[in-house]
């Protein structure tokens, strides 16, 4: 069964894409952000980005649980930030089944969608460390890639049909 791994920087909308194409396509939808444990949130929330060893848990964590929804016979939509290679490689490497979409966008566009949204735990303080640490996925990662300089209608319209495109490629 295919996972769908929505990747990128804070702000850039994957919550948004990730909830409505699990909503549109029946699947279950993984928040990445609920499997980082509270260390890792107070760290984020007092300003202070995570190293590559916060993550490593975090990042099984969400990949043993996609592993559960496969087994179970499902399939699942994750938002995660995975803006490294190695990071998508713990939570697609090796599933052949797996897409990975990427809403990119220009760094003052997020930043000011960032500024608007109130109740996350990511401050905008942090944007400038997502875009350092972001490592855009390379063409052997085969990303659907999505601009999200359009609405957010508009965004999980063409995230939809790119992703159905590439599920009926697969059949």
């Amino acid at each position: 069964m295919p996972v769908i791994v929505v990747m990128g920087v804070a702000g850039s909308g994957k919550t948004t894409i990730a909830t409505a194409l699990a909503r549109q396509l029946g699947w279950e939808f993984l928040e990445g952000d609920s499997f980082h444990p509270p260390a890792n949130v107070a760290k984020m929330s007092a300003g202070t980005p995570l190293t590559d060893e916060d993550r490593w848990p975090w990042l099984r964590a969400i990949a043993a649980r996609m592993d559960e929804v496969q087994a179970q016979g499902g399939s699942a939509v994750v938002a995660c930030s995975a803006l490294k290679r190695a990071y998508r490689d713990i939570l697609l490497g090796g599933r052949t089944n797996g897409i990975l979409l990427y809403p990119r966008g220009e760094k003052a566009l997020i930043a000011g969608r960032m500024q608007a949204r109130h109740g996350h735990f990511m401050p905008p303080a942090l944007l400038d460390s997502q875009f350092a640490t972001l490592e855009e996925p390379g063409p052997d990662e085969n990303p659907v890639v999505v601009d999200i300089d359009g609405s957010p209608e508009q965004v999980i319209e063409t995230a939809l049909r790119n992703v159905q495109a590439r599920l009926t490629q697969r059949t």
